[in-house]
């Protein structure tokens, strides 16, 4: 009966090891580069996106984690006359959203972008 009780623990320890390993693979995954983010949106959105240009100033700080994140959802660009992926890859678009979201108006580092 020990012997019984023994090898389920370590059958239980063995599946949440196995279990916590695909979870924690796939969120670091899904989270996006911070570093890559502000390298794209400096590249690819603020062509339009900068001070006195075609699409107004947007910076990290116009809007709150929350917001960023229903943009992003949105998947929707040009007050949803685009799609995002028509300006950058989803990989891209998931960095992007993670310097945005790190640095948004309501986050523990609010910041600019930078020139």
């Amino acid at each position: 009966m020990n012997a019984v009780i023994r090898a389920l623990a370590i059958t239980f320890v063995i599946i949440f090891c196995i279990t916590g390993m695909f979870v924690a693979t796939g969120s670091s995954a899904q989270k996006g580069s911070e570093s890559k983010g502000r390298y794209y949106f400096r590249q690819n959105c603020k062509q339009c996106h900068a001070k006195g240009a075609t699409g107004g100033e947007i910076t990290p700080l116009n809007k709150t984690q929350a917001q960023w994140k229903s943009y992003f959802a949105s998947g929707k660009h040009a007050h949803g006359r685009e799609v995002l992926t028509k300006h950058m890859s989803e990989d891209q678009l998931r960095d992007v959203a993670a310097f945005l979201d790190a640095h948004a108006s309501d986050s523990l580092q609010p910041e600019t972008c930078g020139k």
